[in-house]
C-alpha cells in the first residue's frame, strides 16, 4: 500500500517558499520549486492551487510572476496544510461490509472507528502545533 505524498510535497512547497522569502525573494515559478521537490512541475502546481484556494499561498500574474507565502511561516500550521490537501486519515476501514454474521465482522468496525479517531485526533494535534517555520528550521539543521 503506497503513502499518499501530498502532504509531504505540500510542505516541501512551503518550506522552500519560507526559504526563499528569507533570503530576498519573494517570489519563485513553479519550475523553481518543481526543481527542489525534483518533481514535474504538473504536480507543483497542483499543489500550490491547493494551497491558494486554502489562503496559504499567493499568485502573481504577469512580469515578476510566481507564488508566494500569503502568510508567515509561523503562521502556517501542517494541519492548516493537511486540510488543504485533502490528506486521508492515517488509516481506513473496510472499503465492504463485513460479514456481520460473524463476531469479529459485526465488532470490528466500531472497535477501530474508536481507536482510528483517537489517532486521528492525537495528529491532527500533532500537526497543529508544528508551524512552516518549526519544519523549515528543522530542515536545516540536517
Amino acid at each position: 500500500m503506497a503513502a499518499n505524498s501530498r502532504l509531504t510535497i505540500a510542505t516541501h512547497v512551503l518550506a522552500w517558499l519560507a526559504l526563499a522569502q528569507r533570503r530576498g525573494q519573494e517570489v519563485l515559478t513553479s519550475d523553481q520549486v518543481a526543481a527542489s521537490v525534483n518533481t514535474n512541475p504538473v504536480i507543483i502546481r497542483r499543489s500550490l492551487g491547493d494551497l491558494r484556494r486554502a489562503g496559504l499561498v499567493e499568485v502573481r500574474h504577469g512580469a515578476g510572476a510566481g507564488w508566494s507565502l500569503a502568510r508567515s511561516p509561523e503562521g502556517i500550521t501542517l494541519l492548516e496544510v493537511y486540510d488543504a490537501v485533502g490528506a486521508q486519515p492515517p488509516f481506513g476501514l473496510h472499503h465492504t461490509e463485513p460479514n456481520l454474521e460473524c463476531p469479529v465482522g459485526r465488532g470490528i468496525r466500531p472497535a477501530l472507528s474508536d481507536v482510528y479517531s483517537r489517532v486521528e485526533q492525537v495528529v491532527r494535534q500533532e500537526l497543529a502545533d508544528t508551524s512552516i517555520a518549526d519544519v523549515l528550521r528543522e530542515t536545516l539543521l540536517k
